[in-house]
């Protein structure tokens, strides 16, 4: 397997996504699941073929993470579908991960086998995996969110933030075991759990900021004022993610920068 294939698998993939969101739309369910898991199925493929061929899971340059998170949105999609019935959810992954994949054929980066020496280590695979997953959640959520506050006398509103603050659970929780698991790179890596590196940092930041909204929400405040932490919540996620790499304090200082 090799990048060159990409665009075969990513087109047919994005179709079969694009026809299950379409069947959401018209209420076939079975057709719906059908479809996504088709779509999900062809770009597992095409990421355990470019693991193969690389010899290391492809999660190395900024192009292989976009890679995970044009699966994982569709994934999301179909879990959140599957358990509240949100037809808008598999329009919005499907959009997303288009957008993943058409930056990734726009400017391919290089894939080769090369592997640093900080990131040959077992926990760096399942981090990373992890982390995509959690950002795929917030992606998510982050919508919802926007949605609520600009549809602040929908009806279901109560209801729909019950099913907001179940999402930032579920993506918290993931994103507590990716910095888990980061912990154990690092002390593996570089000899120590937690340096505050610029990237360390911002990941705290984050964390720190979906735990807020949780907080917010324990004590009642305004349904307002938890969904604009949200949208605060997914800007830093932003910068932990990939705006790390463009901030003046982690130039020649994160070890975190590759």
């Amino acid at each position: 397997m090799n990048w060159s294939l990409f665009p075969y698998f990513s087109l047919t993939a994005l179709l079969l996504w694009a026809a299950s969101a379409i069947t959401a739309w018209r209420g076939a369910r079975k057709w719906t699941f059908i479809l996504s898991t088709a779509g999900l199925a062809v770009m597992s493929a095409f990421i355990l073929g470019m693991w193969i061929s690389l010899e290391r899971p492809p999660l190395r340059t900024m192009g292989e993470t976009r890679l995970w998170y044009a699966f994982f949105l569709p994934l999301v999609g179909t879990v959140v579908y599957g358990r509240w019935k949100y037809r808008w959810i598999l329009t919005f992954s499907t959009m997303l991960a288009c957008v993943f994949t058409l930056v990734n054929l726009l400017k391919p980066e290089i894939h080769d086998k090369t592997l640093m020496p900080a990131l040959q280590s077992p926990w760096f695979a399942p981090h990373v995996i992890v982390y995509m997953f959690a950002y795929a959640m917030f992606g998510a959520v982050t919508v919802m969110a926007l949605f609520l506050l600009f549809k602040r006398k929908a009806d279901n509103m109560p209801a729909m933030m019950s099913q907001c603050d179940d999402l930032v659970r579920t993506g918290l929780s993931f994103l507590t075991i990716g910095m888990l698991f980061g912990a154990f790179w690092a002390n593996r890596a570089w000899g120590a759990y937690w340096t505050w590196d610029p990237k360390e940092t911002w990941a705290a930041i984050t964390w720190l900021s979906y735990f807020l909204y949780i907080h917010l929400r324990k004590q009642g405040v305004k349904p307002e004022a938890a969904l604009a932490v949200l949208l605060v919540s997914f800007v830093f996620l932003q910068l932990c993610w990939w705006g790390i790499n463009y901030l003046p304090s982690a130039q020649g200082m994160s070890a975190h920068t590759y």
